[in-house]
């Protein structure tokens, strides 16, 4: 399967770069914490947590679904500024030129996954999405257009960076599993290490 505008740059991220990353992001949510959201319609919560950072962040619960608003949704204070290194991957590799206007925090502990779903609550896909994976390694997992395209699956490791633009940018993806212990880059914060993916989004047409 060849997706035109499926973009993988293994090792974006050195080392250092990645823990400067994490530090920044650690300030940031000690601002906006992680928390929970919860399904549409069914209250049934995510198995992973997240938090948000930029102008506007993705929610979701059962009684507003899927949205972007300005405020953390338990501390109802505005998202903390996305990190500048962040920024500059954007400016770098999304060939897109305005700003994201959102970097969605997800944390997957182990035994955590995200199911094949589309980004697709965004005004303009004209505008890439620009992936940025940091700790345990996991499995990715990238179709088509409809849920029922076939797939193809790679590890992301920490450092890692994928560009969902073009034909890609509507693809259904998700993440099959976490491989435990394969990265020390978050044991000083969370103990059982995991993986931290920051997903930088263009919300509103310029």
């Amino acid at each position: 399967m060849d997706l035109a505008g499926l973009g993988v740059h293994p090792g974006r991220f050195d080392r250092d770069g990645q823990q400067r990353l994490v530090a920044a992001l650690r300030t940031a949510v000690a601002e906006a914490p992680f928390y929970t959201p919860t399904m549409p319609r069914s209250g049934k919560p995510f198995s992973v947590r997240m938090t948000n950072l930029g102008p506007l962040g993705w929610v979701s619960d059962k009684e507003g679904g899927y949205r972007y608003q300005s405020t953390h949704p338990e501390t109802g204070r505005s998202w903390p500024a996305i990190p500048e290194m962040a920024m500059a991957v954007w400016q770098e590799i999304s060939g897109y030129p305005h700003p994201p206007e959102a970097c969605l925090v997800n944390y997957y502990a182990s035994g955590t996954k995200m199911g094949l779903h589309q980004d697709a609550d965004e005004a303009d896909f004209s505008a890439p999405v620009v992936s940025i994976s940091l700790g345990d390694t996991c499995l990715f997992r990238i179709g088509g257009m409809s849920r029922k395209d076939t797939t193809r699956s790679f590890r992301l490791s920490s450092g890692d960076v994928v560009v969902l633009g073009g034909d890609a940018r509507m693809a259904f993806h998700g993440v099959d599993r976490i491989y435990p212990g394969t990265s020390t880059l978050l044991r000083d914060w969370f103990p059982d290490g995991g993986r931290i993916n920051l997903t930088l989004r263009r919300v509103t047409r310029p």
